[in-house]
């Protein structure tokens, strides 16, 4: 007892701090998709496939008939994407980090039904599922 009297304020320190670390694990960042509910809502044929990677690594692999937009662009090329507004939105990145900036960025231009995949096209490739690239295209 007599060291944590001794103590408490290096006691207090480590709660708020370990409280701190847990605070972005306990928030959720934008609706996530598995693999299996994004080749379904894909299957449906009303789902357009956004992938916010470089050109580069887009044209190197990507889900089928999915659009290019760069996050860093995503802002300013928004307006290409009106005309998807009613359809469901699957963002699609690297990893899966990045969907969520992508997500608030459709949100507030006005799309309702907007998921991100979890884990990304690495997680996709990883699955052995099906990828398309630039080269293959033309």
């Amino acid at each position: 007892m007599k060291f944590i009297v001794d103590n408490i304020f290096l006691i207090g320190l480590v709660i708020i701090s370990g409280g701190a670390l847990l605070i972005p694990f306990l928030q959720q960042r934008g609706s996530k998709l598995t693999l299996l509910q994004a080749t379904q809502l894909i299957n449906t044929g009303k789902t357009l496939v956004l992938d916010v990677r470089d050109v580069e690594q887009f044209n190197a692999a990507h889900l089928r008939d999915a659009r290019n937009i760069p996050l860093k662009d995503l802002q300013q090329r928004i307006a290409e994407l009106d005309k998807f507004k009613g359809k469901n939105v699957i963002v699609v990145c690297q990893s899966g980090t990045q969907t969520a900036k992508a997500e608030a960025i459709l949100k507030k231009a006005g799309f309702a039904e907007v998921h991100g995949l979890t884990g990304g096209i690495a997680a996709w490739q990883a699955q052995g599922l099906p990828t398309a690239s630039q080269k293959a295209a033309k």
